[in-house]
């Protein structure tokens, strides 16, 4: 199994910036790729960014330019850096890793609001 743990969510004015960070632990070895996920109140959860091992990374076209998704594959944790965050970009904030079955494996969240 593969635990994921998130941290660096909280409240922050529109304009600001924000990391995120998820350790991951247990089955590491297993974990191909890695990415977070956000969902909105009355929303679907949708994918902000991902990243695979070997460091190819996708964003969602509304983050794009304005996030960094890294890897530390010495330390199991992923990143998700946010600038010029607006209030859209309010939601709980979702850890999520792939393994070699391409099964999903998901964190707890963490809260990110962003006021105006």
């Amino acid at each position: 199994q593969v635990q994921l743990v998130e941290s660096g969510g909280g409240l922050v004015q529109a304009g600001e910036s924000l990391r995120l960070s998820c350790a991951a632990s247990g089955s590491i070895f297993s974990i191909n790729a890695m990415g977070w996920y956000r969902q909105a109140p009355g929303k679907q959860r949708e994918l902000v960014a991902r990243i695979t091992r070997s460091g190819t990374t996708d964003y969602a076209d509304d983050v794009k330019g304005r996030s960094t998704i890294s890897i530390d594959n010495a330390n199991n944790t992923v990143y998700l850096q946010m600038n010029s965050l607006k209030p859209e970009d309010t939601a709980v904030y979702y850890c999520a890793a792939r393994d070699m079955n391409y099964e999903a494996h998901w964190g707890k969240g963490t809260l990110v609001t962003v006021s105006s």
